[in-house]
């Protein structure tokens, strides 16, 4: 009868802790590779985006201060848009086609150190995308470029499609400022505020030169 009891009671405990241990490994290792893994890439996207949105924006006031003419405005932001998406996708495909080489020549310099099949499995599985990083880049960029091209594509009235470009440029890169800070665990209010003037002041710089420049006949 003790011999029964004993038994009972040992499997009472050891079902649960088992499960609880199990449960905690298996957490354990999710939270490490999702968050370390996606951080990066969400905020290397909210990063390209908000150059495009920066960019493309800045080209398309500097352009329409001199000339209010919406085809020329939105062609102007079209070209900002190609061009920075090729620009940023090749810029990304070297530079991590670069770092991709310095991982296969550590890999072989392990492989020959430890001749280990599934050491060399998991270091496969662990090195960087050329072409994922460059296509990542240059459509986050072309999201970025996107918002002011859409604000001001239907919008004949001069001042009011720089106004609604303005608005919507605002906006966009207080929702791009607000991700990268919660990405990057820094605080919110100070880098959304940042993100947004650096916006301002690029927008701003481009439209008084090429006013300045404009108005000089050169």
């Amino acid at each position: 009868m003790a011999s029964n009891q004993t038994s009972l009671s040992d499997a009472k405990f050891s079902v649960p802790v088992s499960d609880v241990e199990q449960q905690a490994a298996l957490g354990t290792e999710t939270e490490d590779f999702d968050y370390s893994r996606r951080a990066q890439w969400l905020r290397a996207a909210v990063l390209g985006a908000n150059d495009g949105l920066v960019s493309t924006a800045s080209l398309m006031m500097g352009v329409g201060a001199v000339k209010q003419d919406i085809k020329v405005m939105i062609l102007t932001g079209f070209a900002g848009l190609v061009a920075g998406a090729c620009s940023m996708a090749i810029g990304e495909f070297v530079s991590v086609h670069s770092q991709l080489d310095i991982e296969l020549a550590q890999m072989k310099r392990e492989k020959q150190r430890k001749e280990t099949e599934g050491k060399e499995e998991g270091e496969k599985e662990s090195v960087t995308n050329p072409l994922q990083a460059a296509a990542a880049s240059a459509l986050a960029f072309s999201v970025g470029a996107l918002v002011p091209l859409l604000a001001a594509s239907f919008i004949r009235e001069y001042k009011v499609r720089l106004g609604v470009v303005v608005a919507a440029v605002t906006l966009a890169l207080m929702i791009f400022g607000w991700l990268g800070a919660v990405l990057g665990k820094a605080p919110v209010v100070r880098s959304s505020l940042r993100v947004l003037v650096g916006g301002w002041l690029a927008m701003a710089v481009t439209f008084g030169l090429t006013k300045l420049i404009g108005s000089s006949g050169l």
